[in-house]
């Protein structure tokens, strides 16, 4: 099943998330194809706001584990994770 973990910065954090960027990608990229896609969610004037990751887990536990151990969590970025099971309907090339 598909997870979507829409995580939320903390205010003013922006210089964690600079400061974790290479780590939080490398973590990513590692994820293989279990990473389905991923990327920030920017403000009005572009500045990075926080995340959204979609991932392929076997259960919620799962893709909460997989949350925690991201780079970005472990620095204290987040303010919050929300986790959605989620279903590609469209435009799934793996369809």
């Amino acid at each position: 099943m598909l997870y979507a973990l829409i995580c939320t910065d903390k205010p003013g954090a922006l210089e964690v998330r600079k400061a974790n960027r290479e780590d939080h990608l490398a973590f990513l990229a590692a994820m293989g194809d279990k990473l389905k896609a991923a990327g920030p969610f920017l403000d009005d004037d572009g500045g990075m706001t926080g995340s959204l990751v979609v991932i392929e887990a076997t259960s919620r536990d799962e893709a909460l584990a997989v949350s925690q151990e991201d780079p970005y969590a472990r620095a204290g970025l987040f303010e919050s994770v929300e986790i959605r099971p989620w279903n590609w309907a469209l435009k799934n090339p793996e369809a």
